[in-house]
């Protein structure tokens, strides 16, 4: 039931996927994100919420640079570069854990793999950049291919989503990315209703049924506040953490939060229970 990952990289930093769920901490290097925008934007800042994420549990430190909220500016990759180039140093110096970098730009996550970051997690599933996977592949790096979408239409959303899961690993696998190194993202509150949402995550089990493990990052995500009856972004960590124990309990590998800690517990006793250790 549970998959097994071990990954060594050549400055000494490891990940090892076997006996309990991992935890992938939020670093939003961004203005305006939804939740955290402007918090974390500076080179002291970015390494201080590094050593805090890591002393409260972190595996891995996810650093963005671009907010994916509704209604945000894209960014070229050059400025994403620009915006990078203040943090990236700053936060490989201050982690003791992999960092993997949040992008769907090819130009961008070559610059950060040459720096010395350590997984690609791709908002756009290897489906934006044409020369993502060759780039991943290149790098030997852990790719986490996200589900997204321009828009909500779906004949059956799980099996639409397969789809597109199979066609990124077909061209992951034919650019040279080994199959340990895949792993897949449902893209909870990407190019999905609310309603959408509930249902993906009703039905996890349809996708960590397969061979690559998954990433479930449904943080203070709107539907989250919608359940809630309308709570604000930081307010909704205890809905976040009631979302990934239902990934959990269908095989989730690794979840993707902004309040590390809180999970931290609550996973020690999910895991726990449904490992019964």
């Amino acid at each position: 039931m549970y998959k097994r990952r071990q990954y060594t990289w050549s400055d000494g930093k490891s990940l090892r996927l076997f006996d309990h769920t991992l935890i992938m901490g939020i670093l939003n290097g961004t203005p305006d994100s939804f939740s955290d925008g402007g918090l974390h934007n500076t080179p002291e800042s970015a390494a201080e919420w590094t050593r805090q994420m890591i002393l409260d549990g972190a595996d891995v430190i996810d650093l963005g640079v671009e907010s994916t909220r509704p209604g945000c500016t894209p960014l070229t990759a050059d400025e994403e570069i620009e915006r990078l180039s203040v943090l990236i140093d700053p936060v490989l110096e201050a982690s003791t854990v992999p960092v993997s970098i949040d992008t769907y730009h090819a130009k961008t996550a070559d610059y950060a793999f040459s720096k010395g970051a350590h997984i690609l997690n791709d908002v756009w599933g290897l489906h934006y950049d044409p020369d993502m996977a060759a780039v991943a592949a290149k790098h030997r790096v852990p790719i986490i291919i996200m589900h997204n979408s321009n828009d909500t239409n779906y004949d059956d959303i799980i099996e639409d989503m397969k789809a597109y899961f199979f066609s990124a690993v077909d061209k992951a696998l034919k650019e040279g990315v080994q199959p340990q190194n895949i792993w897949l993202d449902p893209g909870i509150g990407f190019g999905k209703t609310e309603e959408q949402n509930i249902e993906v995550l009703q039905r996890l089990g349809e996708i960590t049924a397969y061979e690559y493990p998954v990433l479930l990052a449904p943080s203070r995500k709107r539907f989250i506040g919608s359940m809630l009856g309308g709570l604000s972004p930081e307010e909704r960590d205890e809905g976040t953490v009631a979302a990934c124990i239902t990934g959990v309990f269908q095989g989730v590998d690794m979840v993707r939060v902004h309040n590390v800690l809180m999970h931290k517990r609550a996973l020690a006793v999910a895991d726990g229970l449904l490992r019964g250790e």
